[in-house]
């Protein structure tokens, strides 16, 4: 089988849910070997918790220049491990910075990339076929790279982890860092809000123009609480400076892919469909009964947000005892 290698997404010594995703995706397609970058004295219980989730293999590179520079270290690292292994393909989560590093290491390979990929199997001659949701998420296609080792990042939540214990074999890798790189010459820690990140998060309530001002948020975040949920934003939302940009879900915004998605008070502009459409379900209240929103929900309410939110919070918690 070929090695698949996933680069593992970790923060605070801490795997993210979305490298174990991948791990679960590239078995399907191959046998799966964990990269592990920067991470330090926590690169030994990262490696267990890869190879918890299928790594065979776990290969760990570490040096300051991972925390000191942007970007091009993990692009060094992944580029020369591929190469030596021989990757079959080089899966990586579709974040900002996993896009980045994704575009690098195909073009130093010489290969094809796929971005955004909602699902992953194995085509008739064993290389990966991607599913994408493309033209705002209007439709579902099916790609695959024809040049090359095939570099793929996947949405988050697009499959649910499974664990499937593996021998994960370390393997530490002799890194030839280029340089060029953006250096980090300051870090100001971001204020914790205590819900799950927004692209990560298995359910996600979102608020737009129909809450009315940034005081109605406050009904939009108590449900969040009680779900245990990330709060999202339409773009007239954050336009009109009622939300974080950094909340933003849409085209222009952050692309989530949660099982349950609520909008409060979204209309269902293509822009704000385009983020959010391949939710596995969608939930929307609105007090018109023409808003676009309805077309794709799969349970709808028509009423107002200030009325039903509060209800639907009080029943969440009643219900959690």
């Amino acid at each position: 089988m070929a090695e698949i290698l996933v680069l593992v997404d970790h923060a605070d010594g801490v795997v993210r849910k979305p490298a174990l995703e991948l791990l679960t995706l590239a078995r399907r397609i191959g046998e799966p070997s964990a990269v592990v970058l920067g991470a330090g004295p926590a690169a030994t219980d990262i490696a267990a918790k890869a190879a918890e989730y299928g790594a065979a293999k776990v290969y760990t590179a570490d040096g300051a220049e991972f925390t000191d520079q942007l970007v091009v270290p993990k692009v060094d690292a992944l580029t020369q491990i591929a190469t030596a292994a021989n990757a079959g393909a080089v899966l990586v989560t579709s974040s900002g910075e996993g896009k980045e590093i994704a575009a690098r290491v195909a073009l130093r390979l010489g290969s094809g990339i796929i971005t955004d990929a909602v699902d992953l199997e194995a085509g008739t001659d064993g290389s990966p076929v991607a599913t994408q949701s493309v033209f705002a998420a209007s439709f579902q296609v099916k790609s695959k790279v024809s040049h090359g080792t095939p570099v793929i990042t996947v949405k988050p939540n697009s499959t649910t982890p499974e664990a499937a214990p593996a021998a994960g074999t370390v393997e530490t890798a002799s890194v030839e860092f280029t340089g060029n790189a953006a250096t980090v010459t300051a870090r100001t820690p971001r204020v914790s809000s205590g819900r799950p990140e927004l692209t990560e998060a298995a359910i996600v309530v979102s608020g737009g123009r129909g809450v009315g001002a940034a005081e109605g948020f406050a009904v939009v975040e108590d449900l969040a609480d009680a779900l245990g949920a990330a709060v999202g934003a339409s773009r007239a939302a954050v336009d009109a400076g009622w939300y974080p940009h950094t909340n933003q879900v849409g085209q222009t915004g952050k692309q989530v892919s949660p099982q349950l998605y609520v909008a409060a008070g979204i209309s269902g502009a293509i822009q704000h469909r385009a983020g959010m459409q391949t939710s596995k379900t969608i939930v929307a209240i609105n007090k018109d009964p023409e808003a676009p929103i309805f077309e794709l929900v799969d349970y709808g309410v028509v009423g107002d947000l200030f009325t039903v939110l509060p209800q639907l919070t009080t029943e969440v918690k009643t219900r959690k005892g």
